[in-house]
């Protein structure tokens, strides 16, 4: 298959990317930014939040996707208390939403989306279903424009007859997202920071997060993409984790353990527009497209600091 990518220079869409070449699918990578990890990933840069390039000059930098087979739409601007700063930001991925939407349509492409497990707001324990969401509890404008672009999703399947699967992610971590300065990304922060010696900040011990390990996403992933081009699986939206959960302080112990270092812990009250409490229930996707999380959280873990730790040491003139 032919797909487009967008997003393709962030973590998921780097990680998607190469798995989809491995398979011997043909990609094309959009995004605003060059990769800063791989430079193994045929590449248009363009800014989404402006237009999406056209047809012409989509074939332009490859001739081969004169006709793409689908877009996995992965472009947005990402961490919720940042957005809650500048919300400009979350506004402005709907607008990338509705620019890739166009050439869809346009084209008669189907789609796989990005969403998150943010747009469930205030989820009740033990575990949260896809029909759960709730409009009246979402809690950042990251949150809500995420909303948005599932709803223009459901109106273009409406009016236009657009296929497309839904994935909802959450705190995917691994290769490819070990840049600080760029993401802000917690486990690297905590691995920077416990190698240092530092105090790890915590805002609320008692929040649970679903950690997804990249792979597992990533299989997900590539599930629905296999399932919705063929047409066994359309217009569907899942939930896509580990199902195993764990807290910040679990987070920041496991990482001093692979480290060595017991971690110093400072505490302190939620961020505004974050929820304390997220579990996935996967029966969906396991039901309907097969997807089965391997990683533990533990494992996980090791491997997403070693391979950080084995990254810092290539040379520069490894990848990009």
């Amino acid at each position: 298959m032919k797909i487009l990518v967008t997003g393709s220079s962030g973590q998921v869409g780097t990680n998607l990317c190469l798995a989809l070449q491995q398979k011997g699918h043909t990609v094309l990578g959009i995004d605003k930014r060059a990769n800063t990890w791989t430079d193994q990933i045929p590449f248009l840069q363009a800014d989404l939040s402006q237009s999406m390039p056209t047809p012409i000059e989509i074939a332009a930098a490859a001739p081969q996707f004169i006709q793409p087979d689908l877009v996995a739409h992965l472009a947005a601007n990402a961490k919720v208390h940042e957005l809650v700063q500048d919300p400009r930001r979350a506004h402005e991925n709907t607008t990338i939403t509705f620019h890739v939407l166009e050439y869809c349509r346009l084209q008669n492409l189907p789609i796989i989306f990005s969403s998150s497990r943010e747009v469930y707001g205030r989820p009740s324990p033990p575990t949260v279903g896809e029909d759960t969401t709730d409009v009246f509890h979402i809690l950042s404008p990251y949150a809500a424009y995420k909303m948005a672009d599932e709803m223009l999703i459901y109106a273009y399947a409406n009016c236009y007859n657009l296929k497309y699967l839904v994935f909802r992610l959450s705190n995917v971590y691994g290769r490819y997202d070990n840049d600080i300065e760029r993401m802000t990304r917690v486990l690297h922060i905590f691995v920077d920071q416990i190698r240092r010696g530092q105090p790890v900040t915590i805002f609320d011990r008692s929040k649970v997060i679903d950690f997804t390990y990249v792979d597992d996403c990533i299989n997900g992933l590539m599930l629905g993409i296999e399932k919705l081009a063929a047409g066994e699986v359309v217009n569907e939206t899942f939930n896509l984790s580990s199902g195993s959960p764990a807290t910040l302080v679990q987070l920041a112990e496991t990482i001093g353990a692979v480290l060595g270092v017991t971690p110093t812990i400072l505490e302190e009250p939620i961020q505004p527009g974050e929820i304390n409490f997220y579990v996935a229930d996967l029966t969906k996707a396991k039901t309907i497209l097969g997807y089965e999380p391997r990683m533990s959280f533990a494992e996980g873990i090791r491997r997403a600091v070693e391979w950080s730790l084995e990254w810092e040491k290539r040379p520069p003139t490894t990848d990009r």
